[in-house]
């Protein structure tokens, strides 16, 4: 099926163009088949530091893999160069893949990359991909709604560029399960302001990393000992918090189905291949 895709375009190809790519949270099987049709037409990947291996393996003999990597509390890549070098590899004729983890617009910055390069009459495009927040909850086996329990779903990140937080308050009253993006690097603190803004402490949470990934690792938690499970695990970044009743509801559903007749587990590390 894959052979039958069709290519960029000769329109495309004649003009030079940037192509800002979801690729997901890691694993090659869940890029969209557009986003392998883009790829592997493209003539320069810009890649992220969370594109995984497998993703990697995937480039046309004939692609530029340009490292611009950009990760919380790590050397990064200044965001004007690799606006610069987007529309350089534009300007020349060549087929840009802007190569983003997850969905270039769920704090990828997507939409500011978009904006700049229309102010400067560059052709761009985004392909959406898998936000590891939705990939997260399908490789646990848990429901981020759920009509008894949890009616909605909320996106959030601990790392703004102001330093401005979630309204948390808001967020402990409304009963939605809530999905932390970046926020490993100072969960201690991210712990403390929830449960003062009125999260329950025995609220369950799930902490997962690499998400989909062959090193991938998860635990499941409360938030009252989450911050102390996280260290006890050695979990790190990139990882996601999950929060909330339908993370309880994947726990107990695993284990009547596992016929053990408890709880939430105690807090282990567990870990799992990616197919």
């Amino acid at each position: 099926m894959i052979n039958s895709i069709k290519r960029i375009s000769a329109g495309d190809v004649a003009t030079g163009k940037v192509w800002l790519v979801g690729a997901g949270p890691g694993d090659a099987e869940q890029l969209t088949l557009k986003a392998y049709r883009i790829l592997q037409g493209a003539d320069v990947w810009l890649v992220d530091d969370l594109i995984s291996d497998d993703i990697l393996a995937l480039a046309p003999t004939h692609a530029r893999i340009v490292p611009v990597g950009k990760r919380g509390g790590c050397p990064s890549t200044a965001q004007s160069f690799i606006l610069r070098l987007m529309a350089r590899y534009a300007r020349t004729g060549l087929q840009v893949a802007r190569v983003k983890g997850g969905d270039p617009f769920i704090f990828g910055r997507g939409g500011e990359e978009l904006a700049w390069l229309a102010e400067q009459g560059i052709a761009a495009e985004a392909i959406g991909g898998m936000t590891a927040g939705l990939a997260a909850a399908s490789a646990l086996g848990l429901p981020l709604t759920h009509r008894a329990i949890a009616r909605g779903v909320v996106f959030v990140t601990a790392h703004t560029a102001d330093g401005a937080a979630p309204d948390w308050r808001a967020l402990a009253q409304s009963g939605l399960t809530l999905v932390c993006y970046m926020g490993m690097s100072r969960n201690e603190q991210l712990q403390q302001d929830m449960l003062q803004a009125g999260f329950a402490g025995d609220l369950p949470v799930a902490v997962v990393e690499r998400v989909t990934c062959r090193n991938e690792r998860s635990l499941f938690t409360t938030l009252r000992a989450m911050s102390a499970d996280i260290s006890a695990a050695g979990l790190g970044s990139p990882a996601l918090l999950i929060v909330g009743q339908a993370v309880a509801h994947r726990v107990q559903a695993r284990a009547q189905a596992e016929g053990a007749g408890q709880g939430m587990p105690d807090m282990t590390a567990v870990q799992a291949a990616c197919m």
